[in-house]
């Protein structure tokens, strides 16, 4: 669809009415808002002038000082839930010693949402970790499984009370192909070896943390939800040869369906990232699964290159329905969106097709959007522009932009109203 395609008359544009009690909420990772943790890989990465535009995480959003403030931003926007991660390397910065410090400040940022009235999801490892795990192998040792389990067990003990919904892995898939298989990520290796047997792992490493996380919240008589948040696209046949169909279906396989299907019998909901679309030619090269992925041609792109297909969401999310039977949480969606000129028709759609989904009896149970402010975005630095509210990186000064104020009001009306649509569509 062009871009003059979708100025579309707000006449013609539906009005939205979610069910009560729908979750509500932003999206954000540790590593990419705290800053000053010299101790996790991503720390080491920027050291090595890894980003690409030369920012480093050391200072991100400066969150470890100002999380305050930064629940009062969500409290401006009236969110009634929130995705946030922990990072390890605070948490255990030596194998096998824990920071109770680090956990209290966890625990204190988890109480202060509740009090506001913010459910937390937790996350216990969205893409970083502690060096001295990092320097042992990471995620290619079968250790691994054991290591994260001492983890997970010592996080949930001290922190379950407070959470009801945890995420064990964020985007498993990702993680290990832009880690292991193709290298510009942490720890930078190309081994599609190390990619298989990180997999591997991180399924056997999601079977123990969903046991223990249970173990002990049911010994509690906590109620307690498990999933992974698993990142999700829609693969189409770039052509229509038969080489470039097949390339699409045996990329989802193995970028996509491996990871659910082992996970999906150990998980109580299903977290989906959705952000784009990829259009699927066959490729001879076996690290890039025998497939060269490309963007539709005079498709809308964020600032990324990145398809904006709204579509996909329901595509993703009828599929997961028909094969599964488990709640889904749209646990990430956003845009890069530097000028804010895409981000409100963006979340506009996408919640045009929760509602269809929700037409459909789709147990889709809540939308995360990512994210609140903008942050360190991994390689990208800091100039990929996912938030909310603009960062002023120099004077970590948030401001909140005009699709902010669009996710506000759907907060507040539970949905998108007429007037809505015409003051900000």
């Amino acid at each position: 669809m062009s871009r003059a395609e979708r100025q579309t008359n707000a006449a013609d544009l539906a009005v939205i009415k979610l069910p009560a009690g729908f979750l509500l909420g932003t999206a954000t990772a540790s590593l990419q808002i705290e800053g000053g943790d010299r101790n996790n890989s991503w720390f080491r990465w920027c050291e090595r002038g890894r980003i690409r535009d030369g920012s480093h995480c050391l200072r991100a959003c400066d969150h470890w000082n100002r999380v305050r403030q930064d629940i009062e931003l969500q409290r401006d926007l009236g969110v009634n839930a929130y995705r946030m991660s922990l990072e390890w390397s605070r948490i255990e910065p030596r194998e096998g010693t824990f920071d109770e410090d680090a956990l209290a400040r966890y625990r204190e940022e988890i109480q202060a949402l509740r009090e506001a009235g913010i459910a937390p999801m937790v996350t216990l490892h969205h893409f970083s970790n502690p060096l001295w795990l990092e320097d042992s192998g990471g995620w290619t040792q079968r250790s691994i499984v054991d290591r994260f389990g001492r983890y997970t067990a010592k996080v949930v003990e001290t922190l379950g009370d407070l959470v009801e919904h945890w995420i064990t892995i964020n985007e498993p898939n990702v993680y290990l192909a832009l880690g292991y298989l193709l290298g510009i990520w942490p720890p930078g290796r190309r081994s599609l070896r190390g990619f298989t047997r990180g997999a591997h792992n991180v399924v056997l490493a999601h079977q123990e943390a969903y046991r223990l996380i249970h173990a002990i919240g049911d010994a509690s008589g906590r109620p307690t939800q498990v999933g992974i948040a698993h990142h999700l696209r829609v693969y189409d046949p770039a052509g229509v040869e038969r080489r470039d169909k097949r390339a699409a279906r045996r990329l989802e396989r193995r970028f996509q369906d491996f990871f659910l299907d082992r996970t999906v019998p150990y998980s109580d909901f299903i977290g989906v990232n959705y952000y784009s679309r990829d259009m699927v030619a066959f490729s001879w090269n076996p690290l890039s699964g025998f497939a060269r992925r490309s963007v539709k041609e005079s498709a809308v792109h964020n600032d990324l290159g990145w398809e904006i297909y709204p579509e996909g969401l329901y595509r993703v999310c009828t599929t997961l329905a028909e094969r599964y039977t488990l709640p889904l949480y749209i646990t990430e969606n956003g845009v890069a969106d530097a000028g804010d000129t895409l981000r409100t028709r963006f979340i506009y759609d996408h919640l045009l097709q929760i509602a269809r989904l929700l037409e459909a009896d789709v147990d889709l149970r809540g939308y995360f959007h990512w994210t609140l402010m903008d942050n360190f975005e991994w390689v990208e630095g800091e100039s990929a522009r996912f938030g909310l509210y603009d960062v002023d990186f120099d004077t970590q000064q948030r401001s909140l932009r005009d699709s902010g104020r669009f996710f506000a009001e759907i907060c507040s009306q539970n949905g998108v109203t007429r007037q809505m649509i015409r003051e900000h569509l």
